[in-house]
């Protein structure tokens, strides 16, 4: 399994376990209101970029109150609802790795600013545009936990018939990757099984990793961490490949 998505999927299980509740929940509701705008429609059958958020918030928890009025705020019942855009930031971090920046910004100077200063930090760089985008793909990705041998062999065999194009199964957890068309069969098939996905969305994966040293993907990190800690950014995507002993150590931090 790639560095980048043992990442992710390490992230995503320390988020559930912070105290950050309330952080999360504000990035997931810009993303509810941008999706909704964007769609014109706060129906997630007809909506679905809406609908794969609306899967990320109910995974974090994320009340129903708060979730319908993001979308309504989206839909323009909100005098803050057009202030919100879209906006990419590329750039390498420590070792050389691509790190690809989401962000949902009401003040584009301010959020450059800031994405700016956390590459710099953290011993990295903020590239030109097109400088790294060419090395992600978008893809579907559905993560499934708690799965034996057998039955997640049995599970992507499966899943390869539904569209997806690459299973790796690492520690109980399964990863089905393929286009972004193939999101819902791959899901459905999870499904079919028994079994809820852990996570199920279209992401950016990278078209090859950089290894990097023990020092540098610890700094990388770091500096990883420092980004999506900024309220302005969505997601964040590296093509780094951190060892197997690092990500230990930083999950249990």
């Amino acid at each position: 399994m790639s560095g980048h998505s043992k990442w992710a999927n390490i992230k995503h299980k320390k988020g559930l376990a912070d105290a950050k509740k309330g952080v999360v929940f504000t990035k997931l509701a810009r993303e509810l209101t941008v999706a909704a705008r964007l769609g014109s429609s706060g129906d997630p059958a007809s909506n679905t970029r809406l609908r794969l958020v609306m899967d990320k918030a109910k995974q974090a928890n994320m009340p129903a109150d708060n979730m319908e009025r993001a979308i309504k705020k989206g839909l323009g019942a909100g005098d803050d609802s057009a202030n919100l855009e879209e906006t990419i930031y590329e750039g390498y971090g420590p070792g050389g790795a691509a790190v690809l920046v989401h962000a949902l910004t009401d003040n584009r100077n301010r959020t450059a600013s800031e994405v700016r200063t956390a590459f710099t930090r953290g011993g990295g760089s903020l590239g030109e545009a097109g400088s790294v985008a060419w090395m992600f793909e978008s893809k579907a990705v559905v993560t499934v936990e708690g799965l034996d041998d057998e039955k997640a062999e049995e599970m992507a065999l499966a899943a390869i018939d539904a569209g997806a194009e690459e299973f790796k199964a690492e520690d109980n957890l399964l990863e089905l990757s393929g286009p972004p068309t193939a999101l819902d069969g791959i899901r459905q098939t999870v499904l079919d099984h028994g079994m809820d996905p852990t996570s199920a969305t279209v992401t950016l994966l990278p078209k090859a990793a950089t290894p990097l040293g023990d020092s540098a993907a610890a700094q990388a990190l770091r500096l990883l961490d420092k980004l999506e800690d900024l309220d302005d950014i969505n997601q964040v995507f590296t093509n780094a490949d951190f060892s197997d002993a690092i990500l230990e150590k930083y999950r249990s931090e």
